[in-house]
């Protein structure tokens, strides 16, 4: 049986580097992979609720710019995704052009977040290029041949294209790690994919019954009584009302372990929806 990934395309982009080392870690196992390219990140999580595809690689954090909360938005909305695996994957980017100078630039593209990540560097060496966002760091390649255009990518991408490489690294900071989330559904097992007994996280998200002075107080408790720490908390707009919010976390436990059960069993009294994404392990990808 062939699995197929779903992430974000075309080929090149960072989240297709992250599925390819997903898919070399699957086919220890003696499973063929089968790589699905999405127009978006939205896409791709739907393809993995609905069947389209039956594990998606997508990105969550950026070590620089955050979240990706696109990644929050659409799983949030989405009840049938389980998170299987996390993977941490270092990004370095590079100014792909034809042209021979950075003076001859005047038109910048790529991803909002690559964009974000470079966005000195950009001011330095090429203060008044106008930067276009994209929908990743490959699809605005078909702009190169006009010179005065360039595309933050990387070295990767544009070796697959046969397109020069300009500058490299040109992100901010050299440290810059982006975060992926390998997700499928919930109600079917996945051949090579199986519950880990070494999961060092779980995430989750819940919404709160009200705006009230001790909301989100009382939940916290919940874990820091347990001595269960929180990797990351985040929030984000219900978009039913103003300043009526979704809290993310990420928790340094196993779901199946005795306090993290009793954890959220409490914390379900506290929450209006409270929605488990799954426990997961962490892998480097080097």
């Amino acid at each position: 049986m062939t699995i197929s990934v779903a992430h974000l395309g075309p080929a090149g982009t960072n989240a297709e580097t992250a599925a390819l080392a997903y898919i070399r870690w699957l086919s220890q196992s003696g499973a063929e992979c089968l790589l699905c390219p999405y127009s978006t990140i939205s896409q791709a999580i739907e393809a993995s609720a609905t069947g389209g595809a039956q594990l998606a690689v997508v990105p969550v954090e950026n070590s620089i710019e955050g979240s990706v909360t696109v990644t929050l938005d659409t799983l949030w909305r989405l009840d049938i995704l389980r998170i299987q695996h996390a993977l941490v994957m270092p990004i370095s980017h590079a100014l792909v052009s034809r042209a021979e100078s950075f003076s001859e630039i005047k038109t910048v593209y790529s991803h909002p977040q690559a964009l974000a990540q470079c966005q000195k560097w950009l001011e330095k060496f090429i203060p008044l290029a106008h930067l276009i966002s994209a929908s990743s760091t490959t699809v605005a390649f078909d702009r190169l041949d006009d010179r005065t255009a360039a595309v933050i990518s990387s070295v990767r991408a544009a070796e697959l294209y046969n397109l020069p490489v300009l500058a490299h690294p040109i992100n901010d900071h050299p440290d810059n790690y982006t975060r992926f989330w390998v997700l499928s559904r919930g109600d079917k097992s996945v051949p090579g994919i199986h519950p880990s007994s070494n999961c060092s996280h779980t995430s989750l998200a819940f919404s709160v019954p009200a705006n009230v002075p001790g909301t989100l107080l009382k939940p916290l408790q919940v874990f820091a009584s347990r001595g269960i720490n929180l990797s990351r908390i985040e929030s984000r707009p219900t978009k039913r009302s103003l300043g009526e919010y979704v809290f993310f976390m990420d928790l340094e436990c196993n779901i199946e372990d005795a306090e993290a059960k009793s954890a959220m069993q409490e914390l379900a009294t506290y929450t209006e929806t409270l929605k488990i994404f799954g426990s997961y392990s962490v892998a480097a990808i080097n």
